[in-house]
């Protein structure tokens, strides 16, 4: 009898963790690499789950796929990795016709959307599928899709090349919801549209969530419903992730599980033989429920802000001339000369003062806790960068909500030099996800949802600013990465500073078709070993001749080389203004007087043209 007629009138057991048995056992590198190097061993674990009581097993292959081979450059061999996984299944099923095999085909994305675009996902996922097909699999698994796009996708995929049983399951980060938000009933209605025959959840929850998330799900009207909890949260003994969870426990939820409909019960990380025994033995006699009552899922509440806004960069931009000016928290605690330039500046007409995130990864006070001060103390409004360098994704959250809970409403996403460039090379970068991810979780955010799809009650009111740096060789592949980042919510870009005002026409003429505005970075040199420094070591940028040679006569006169370096910038400006409605200064070294001197001279060219347009009207 084929799958799907026997879940018409059975409960069917599937079998549990891989992984966690082979990790038991001192194995803690591809586990996929093992069809082929040990598959004896890969072939026991399946016996054991077989004779724990599980009809259905599924290959080794949750990651043999193309992207993620590549890590241990392996992504030539998955044909044969599937293939060979598919047959040591098979021998250890023997010639039975009460066991199945499915063919598993794990997600690639998790929290990070920019780990692998969806035609590179589509790609891997066609070559991985068609092996699994060749070797005649008697369905295909799909599990652990944290990204849903992701498994629409795919699953669409499969629909294209067999009529094959297909199990879908999602993976939740919190009760009844995904990370994008999206409830897990309306999930499960999307695949079944889209062909699944059982749908489900697997991965990251134990069975008491998973059960809670089910009662929100009422039966599918043409597939089946399927769950394979983890056994546990996991605990770290000895540098080791153990999972403790009594196999008894596993039996009561099997019950519950079946009292929610589930037909096809497995399990996930942390969960072993005795586990899906536990299961097997509890479920033994009974049948599916064929009706269920769904408890009601209380409505999300989320409310807007209370308080007026201030209007976001974006916004402001669009009617007037916008100038911002980055001013470094120091490196030290002495905030003297810090605070007299933001005063400086503010008197002088400046906008928004930006607070870089640890630049070129060298520690300063906290950027967070100098803009509260500017907003509080003297009414200056802060742009705080945000980087991934430093926080993984708990503390990016913490972090986000900690601005907006000061009433900052204006921040920049940016990805973060590397630790290796400053001046502790041996701490850690995190990069828990990319600017991308970082730009959509605080558009997320916005929605009044975290970063796992729970409701934060409030709404933030988060302008996204983006960097966008032109100093390369080719801007077409830069303006490229910019379009990605307005896709992800950018209302904004702050560029790199910019030294030739050709370069600035070529800017203009590359990004003029963009929707959204661009701050052009102006930073007056200092002398002229600043400008070797920036011409000789600082990549993508490169000093005019003619720049470098008035920099050079200008000799060591601090006074003589600030009014040249003054001079320079105020001729990038004169072409920038020309193009771009939003200016972004530099402060080069805390050398407030430079950037209050641009200013102020921006703001008087400003004032002559709508003193000549008045004239003229």
């Amino acid at each position: 009898m084929k799958l799907l007629e026997r879940l018409k009138n059975d409960i069917l057991i599937a079998d549990g963790a891989m992984g966690t048995l082979l990790y038991s056992y001192g194995v803690d590198y591809c586990f996929e690499e093992l069809n082929l190097t040990q598959p004896n061993r890969i072939q026991q674990v399946h016996e054991a789950y077989i004779q724990a009581g599980a009809n259905v097993i599924q290959t080794n292959t949750y990651g043999a796929n193309r992207v993620k081979l590549a890590r241990y450059d392996l992504e030539n061999k998955v044909k044969e990795i599937n293939r060979a996984a598919v047959q040591i299944a098979k021998r250890s099923i023997g010639k039975s016709n009460e066991h199945y095999i499915l063919g598993t085909i794990g997600g690639i994305r998790g929290v990070r959307k920019s780990i692998a675009e969806l035609e590179e996902i589509k790609g891997a996922f066609i070559e991985q599928l068609d092996a699994l097909l060749e070797a005649n699999v008697d369905g295909i698994l799909l599990e652990t899709y944290y990204d849903i796009e992701e498994l629409y996708t795919v699953l669409q995929e499969v629909r294209k090349r067999t009529t094959k049983p297909v199990v879908a399951q999602v993976s939740m980060h919190e009760v009844g919801v995904l990370q994008d938000g999206t409830p897990l009933h309306e999930a499960f209605s999307k695949l079944e549209q889209l062909g699944a025959n059982v749908i489900g959840t697997n991965c990251r929850l134990g069975p008491y969530h998973t059960i809670k998330s089910l009662e929100q799900v009422p039966l599918p009207n043409n597939a089946y419903l399927s769950a394979y909890p983890n056994a546990s949260l996991p605990d770290l003994v000895d540098g080791r992730l153990i999972y403790e969870s009594d196999a008894e426990y596993f039996a009561e939820a099997a019950i519950s599980m079946r009292e929610q409909g589930v037909r096809l019960l497995g399990g996930c990380c942390g969960t072993t033989p005795k586990h899906i025994e536990a299961m097997r033995k509890a479920i033994n006699g009974l049948t599916p429920i064929d009706e269920k009552r769904v408890k009601e899922r209380k409505p999300i509440s989320v409310s807007k802000p209370t308080v007026a806004a201030e209007p976001h960069l974006h916004e402001m931009v669009q009617s007037r001339r916008t100038v911002i000016v980055e001013l470094d928290s120091p490196k030290h605690l002495d905030t003297d000369t810090f605070f007299k330039g933001a005063q400086a500046l503010q008197q002088a007409g400046v906008d928004v003062i930006t607070l870089a995130d640890n630049s070129l990864a060298t520690p300063r006070i906290s950027n967070v806790a100098v803009a509260s001060i500017l907003k509080e103390k003297y009414n200056i409004r802060p742009l705080v960068h945000i980087t991934c360098r430093d926080r993984n994704i708990i503390g990016l959250q913490s972090h986000i909500m900690g601005i907006h809970t000061l009433g900052i409403n204006q921040v920049l996403a940016v990805t973060g030099d590397p630790t290796k460039v400053g001046n502790f090379p041996g701490a850690t970068s995190v990069y828990d996800v990319s600017s991308f991810e970082l730009i959509q979780m605080i558009k997320q955010f916005n929605n009044g949802q975290s970063i796992s799809g729970t409701s934060l009650k409030l709404q933030t009111n988060f302008g996204v600013s983006a960097a966008f740096n032109p100093n390369v060789r080719h801007l077409e592949p830069t303006v490229k990465r910019l379009e990605k980042k307005i896709a992800f919510g950018a209302d904004s870009f702050i560029s790199q500073p910019v030294f030739s005002q050709e370069q600035i026409i070529q800017i203009y003429k590359a990004t003029k078709h963009l929707q959204v505005p661009i701050f052009l970075g102006i930073m007056p040199l200092t002398n002229y070993r600043n400008a070797q420094f920036l011409h000789h070591e600082v990549p993508g940028i490169k000093l005019a001749d003619d720049i470098l040679h008035r920099m050079k006569s200008c000799g060591d006169d601090r006074e003589i080389c600030s009014a040249e370096g003054v001079k320079i910038a105020q001729e990038l400006i004169d072409t920038a203004m020309e193009y771009f409605k939003g200016i972004y200064l530099i402060t080069p070294f805390l050398r407030y007087d430079m950037t209050v001197a641009l200013t102020n001279y921006i703001r008087k060219k400003d004032g002559v043209r709508e003193r000549k347009i008045h004239h003229v009207l």
